[in-house]
């Protein structure tokens, strides 16, 4: 994203702190994909976890005033996205987690729930993976692609991240070849399914 500012000669400005338009007041790309997880049911607590430009994101975190917020910071701050996803499970008390990553303002309340409930109604949650789909939806038969946001149990995933840092999908595929049931959840919107990596792709939902 930064490459694509500077190549575009517009100021350098941290993604996650990105305008966004949501109905009658402005926001960030953070501070959208915060809001929406917290209007999620069943979200009795909401952690953070920080890493690298924390101090840029931080003051729009702080615009968010809501108990079930907390905030941790990874240290040291290079470390995999695996790191920062086990410091985040190892800092609430919840049995079931919904991961999400801080660039994903598309996602919606409705699709975290859907996703949560798919969990909560399958045959064995504590096994069971709930993931926004990418390709397929329902059981599915591989990992290969995948990625946040899902749900899981809490402890479970702790299991397979201690002692890692790495990417999720390598995890993700370890824990689809271990028997864990893995089920695709259809988006609500198109939308939901862009990865904000470049500048065209912010563009894109705007």
């Amino acid at each position: 994203m930064r490459k694509d500012q500077e190549n575009l000669n517009i100021p350098i400005q941290n993604k996650l702190t990105l305008p966004l338009n949501n109905g009658n007041y402005s926001s960030t790309i953070i501070e959208t994909t915060i809001n929406n997880v917290l209007n999620t049911e069943n979200i009795d607590e909401c952690i953070v976890v920080l890493g690298h430009y924390c101090e840029e994101i931080l003051p729009f975190i702080n615009n968010i005033h809501d108990d079930r917020l907390k905030i941790i910071k990874n240290d040291p701050v290079t470390v995999g996205l695996s790191v920062s996803l086990l410091n985040g499970l190892q800092n609430i008390s919840s049995d079931i987690a919904l991961c999400v990553t801080g660039d994903q303002p598309t996602v919606s309340t409705e699709t975290f729930n859907n996703i949560l409930n798919t969990l909560f109604n399958s045959d064995n949650p504590r096994k069971t993976i709930s993931i926004l789909r990418r390709r397929k939806t329902g059981k599915l038969d591989t990992a290969e692609g995948l990625g946040m946001p899902f749900a899981a149990d809490r402890m479970e995933l702790i299991k397979y991240l201690k002692d890692k840092d790495d990417n999720l999908n390598p995890i993700l595929r370890e824990i689809f070849a271990d028997g864990f049931d893995f089920y695709g959840v259809k988006e609500n919107h198109p939308n939901e399914l862009i990865n904000i990596n470049h500048y065209s792709e912010y563009e894109s939902i705007l």
